[in-house]
């Protein structure tokens, strides 16, 4: 009996355009000394599925690969990584052999180490009302004259636009050289390296930064709180308060923090409440019904009343689960705070206040208010974070195992 099990030691969370690593170990378990057990082949390939509700969705035959397209491996083998899986496969990467004829004696182990690179177009992982990416790192392998066994491993892709060509990104933006008067080029993010004059007759050395660095140093960028965002929230009648948002754009895992300000509204305001939502659009080409709607999906809800409240503020966490903004042939992904407020439509008095401290005083509200709710969508970008802080609360595991 041979035991296969493989496992990604980073974790099971990648940007796209990273290089996913998996350690793949075959074991005879035999405990009979004289067992010598083998594999005919076995193959490892990435795919990605998309499953789509029916009664939503309606793909266009452009968007699937064949069995073909998924499954060549250029030998003869039968190999097929999306074998059993639902929807379809929109993402296939070339497969790679990992050996042929392979013999174990009993007690004897072999590891291989599988390194592929996730498109950067790719689509990210992704679960929603009416479609679903989902991704598998697939290890085949085969006895003489057995089916073929399948291992698949789960993992999560995360997308950040903007590093399509990282060639050119590098280049244009990350590899300034400072010249120093003609004779020392010093790169911006060189870190304790000592200056020396340069070889005209030798190629300068630069280190490059990883494609994880350079995504880190971006969404730093694009993260950044720079100047706040007021918004003076009205109504027909009047002003309800006045709402500071310290920055319009977040990483996964942060908290959306905001300050209410009721002190210059005309309006009495008895509750207020914001929800993280996401919308879920269906592309025009791909939607089942012509007139077919947005799908909501609220997260985490802040609600607090406040009538007579002078100043307060709000404090949403985005969940490390939640899926960034993104776009795709089939589906667009935004995200929103949702705001509901509840004002009042007459005036409610407020008790006097003591001129001594010492003093107490009760105020007891009216035991009905004739009240108004008035909604309001405030649109936000939520971007991704680092992968390896993603896969500390993934739920995903980063390892599995199949006998054979």
């Amino acid at each position: 009996m041979i035991e296969v099990s493989a496992c990604l030691p980073r974790g099971s969370v990648y940007l796209a355009g990273e290089t996913v690593k998996s350690q793949i170990t075959f074991s005879n378990t035999s405990q009979n000394p004289s067992d010598t057990d083998s594999l005919a082949w076995s193959s490892v390939q990435i795919i990605c599925q998309c499953s789509v509700s029916e009664s939503r969705v309606h793909l266009p035959k452009s968007q699937q690969l064949s069995t073909e397209e998924v499954s060549t491996t250029g030998c003869d083998t039968s190999f097929v990584p999306n074998k059993g899986e639902r929807g379809l496969t929109v993402l296939s990467t070339k497969p790679r052999i990992l050996f042929c004829d392979l013999k174990l004696s009993a007690g004897e182990s072999k590891s291989f180490i599988y390194e592929d690179v996730i498109p950067v177009d790719s689509p990210p992982s992704y679960k929603g009302q009416a479609v679903k990416y989902s991704y598998k790192v697939t290890i085949g392998a085969q006895k003489f004259n057995q089916p073929t066994k399948l291992i698949r491993m789960p993992f999560r892709v995360m997308v950040l636009h903007g590093l399509n060509d990282i060639s050119v990104y590098r280049e244009r933006v990350y590899h300034v050289i400072l010249y120093d008067s003609g004779l020392n080029d010093i790169s911006v993010y060189t870190e304790g390296e000592e200056v020396s004059p340069s070889n005209p007759f030798l190629k300068p050395q630069q280190s490059e930064n990883s494609l994880l660095d350079i995504a880190m140093q971006v969404l730093s960028t694009v993260t950044a709180r720079k100047a706040p965002h007021s918004y003076n929230i009205t109504n027909a009648k009047g002003k309800v308060a006045k709402f500071i948002l310290f920055k319009q754009a977040y990483k996964l895992g942060e908290d959306i923090v905001g300050v209410f300000n009721f002190t210059d509204g005309t309006i009495p305001c008895v509750q207020y409440s914001v929800t993280l939502q996401s919308e879920e659009q269906i592309s025009e080409e791909c939607r089942k019904k012509p007139g077919q709607g947005t799908a909501v999906t609220s997260y985490v809800k802040h609600q607090e009343m406040c009538l007579h409240t002078a100043k307060t503020h709000v404090n949403i966490p985005i969940p490390l689960t939640a899926t960034p903004c993104f776009i795709t042939d089939i589906v667009c992904l935004r995200w929103r705070l949702h705001f509901e407020f509840v004002t009042s439509s007459d005036p409610i008095s407020e008790s006097e206040r003591p001129t001594n401290m010492d003093d107490a005083a009760s105020w007891r509200g009216p035991a009905t208010i004739n009240v108004e709710t008035m909604v309001w969508d405030l649109p936000i970008k939520i971007y991704p974070t680092s992968p390896i802080h993603a896969s500390c609360v993934t739920m995903l595991k980063s390892g599995s195992c199949v006998q054979i």
